[in-house]
């Protein structure tokens, strides 16, 4: 992405109203919503596994193919300000679903922290934990809990 963004843009625009460079830099990286979800039969509900999508790159947490994504998987969700909303499966911490509830961006965000790697240190990314679709086997064998869990708590700052 070339296009420069404002320094805490995300503070004064609504999502509506953010150019497409912002709206992308609002992508915290964690790459949850990457990873396949399973629909409770009975209750409806949305169950999270750790089997990531196959053009997911485990280390760095970006698709390998971001601007080809819906046409090589065509399940794949994009996510806009118009959709956001309507998507009750994206975890808590997602900074877009944060974004438009009007939560803000949490400390260990990239725009709030200036460190693209800090999501990942503070537990709040698929990095590590996440196993590839095409090595996964049994997709129920795979439900997890912890994408819907918070990250690790801000460090101590205190000398």
């Amino acid at each position: 992405m070339s296009e420069a963004v404002e320094p805490e843009f995300w503070k004064r625009k609504s999502p509506e109203l953010m150019t497409r460079a912002e709206w992308e830099s609002v992508c915290d990286g964690c790459a949850k919503c990457c990873l396949a979800k399973l629909e409770e039969p009975v209750s409806g509900d949305i169950v999270y596994t750790n089997v990531a999508c196959r053009l997911l790159d485990l280390n760095t947490c970006r698709c390998r193919d971001y601007a080809n994504r819906k046409q090589r998987v065509p399940s794949c969700q994009i996510l806009t300000p118009e959709t956001v909303a309507a998507f009750d499966w994206l975890p808590a911490s997602c900074a877009y679903r944060r974004i438009v509830v009007g939560d803000g961006l949490p400390w260990w965000h990239h725009l709030v922290s200036g460190d693209p790697d800090l999501v990942h240190r503070v537990g709040a990314s698929v990095r590590g934990r996440a196993v590839p679709e095409a090595k996964s086997g049994p997709i129920e064998h795979h439900i997890v809990t912890w994408p819907n869990e918070g990250p690790n708590e801000a460090p101590n700052r205190d000398p």
